[in-house]
């Protein structure tokens, strides 16, 4: 079993949220969307639809995550 640190969890969060890098979101409202989408899927129902979005739309999927990301190391910057 693997244990995830907490920016993976909240890049799988950011991921499969409603918020697009279009919008060019604040950090204030990227770890909003992020603790909103834990609080309502809760960590293994962010990893279950990563993994169908992979599965699904592998093209669209590797650079959202790729944003995501880079969008949680910076709005969680210490």
């Amino acid at each position: 079993m693997t244990v995830l640190d907490s920016d993976d969890i909240r890049t799988e969060a950011l991921f499969v949220s409603d918020l697009q890098r279009s919008q060019q979101p604040t950090a204030e409202l990227i770890r909003e969307a992020v603790s909103e989408t834990v609080d309502r899927l809760g960590e293994s129902g962010c990893a279950a639809l990563v993994a169908q979005e992979f599965g699904e739309h592998p093209d669209c999927a590797l650079g959202r995550m790729q944003w995501a990301r880079n969008a949680v190391r910076t709005a969680f910057a210490a």
